[in-house]
């Protein structure tokens, strides 16, 4: 099991950084460098043995995932970021329904 832990954590330590930054796509002069946030998460376990049983109850998993958050765009000597619209709209939903939760609330303070 030690071995396994040492291989996944060099494995993971040199792919940190292509999983978040895809490889530089050159596109009729300008270049396009993917940017997605990643992450992993590892784990395992071992049961009790207990007398009546000659085998121990042993387990393990592992994933991940990627979320894309846009491309850094570089044509000539600009370089800009251009966000993925769609992770924009994931992270915009959940905060103006905060948000007009929040300001109903305030409302209907204000009118007692």
């Amino acid at each position: 099991m030690a071995n396994l832990t040492v291989d996944l954590a060099n494995i993971l330590t040199s792919t940190g950084v292509k999983a978040s930054y895809g490889d530089p796509v050159e596109l009729e002069g300008t270049t396009i460098i993917p940017v997605a946030s990643s992450w992993f998460g590892f784990g395992g376990g071992q049961g009790l043995e207990d007398d009546e049983s000659d085998s121990a109850m042993n387990g393990g998993g592992g994933g991940g995932a990627s979320v894309p958050l846009g491309a850094y765009v570089k044509q000539g000597d600009s370089l800009e970021f251009q966000p993925n619209p769609i992770v924009l709209l994931c992270v915009a939903v959940p905060f103006v329904w905060v948000a007009g939760r929040a300001v109903a609330r305030i409302v209907r303070a204000l009118k007692r």
